[in-house]
């Protein structure tokens, strides 16, 4: 199911990347590694931006007003908190909040090969990262 519920983003996102702007776009292996070990985008477009992102710790909750997060995990595992009540919330930039915890929500253990869809509105969280986690990120746009 996991791998079924993967390729179904995949198939999704192919068709985004080519349709944004000029056709499609290639990104060379070694941009992506160097993402993935350090975090930083990879393709950016009006209605969407895809990213590889590396964590050691856990992060803060964030909130998107806009944005939609398709999360891929690659390597690694986290605990990962969406939904509930943002606690702390601070708006860090226009259409962004952050917080400090999560009161409710559901908790997941993300492991290599998970597909988390985060709809823009919903409080999410890498609460616990034991050792490593690496994931790639594309953040669909509301126009």
């Amino acid at each position: 199911m996991k791998f079924l519920f993967g390729l179904l983003t995949l198939v999704v996102a192919v068709p985004l990347l080519a349709a944004s702007g000029s056709g499609v776009t290639f990104v060379a292996h070694d941009k992506v590694t160097a993402a993935l070990a350090k975090g930083g985008p990879l393709v950016s477009a009006k209605d969407l931006l895809v990213s590889g992102s590396h964590r050691d710790k856990a992060g803060q909750v964030e909130v998107h007003d806009r944005e939609t997060d398709v999360i891929y995990v690659i390597d690694g595992e986290a605990t990962f908190v969406t939904g509930g009540t943002m606690v702390g919330g601070k708006v860090s930039k226009p259409g962004q909040s952050v917080g400090t915890d999560i009161q409710g929500g559901d908790t997941n253990h993300l492991t290599k090969g998970d597909v988390v869809v985060v709809p823009a509105g919903v409080p999410h969280w890498f609460k616990e990262v034991p050792h490593s986690v690496s994931y790639y990120v594309v953040k669909v746009l509301k126009q």
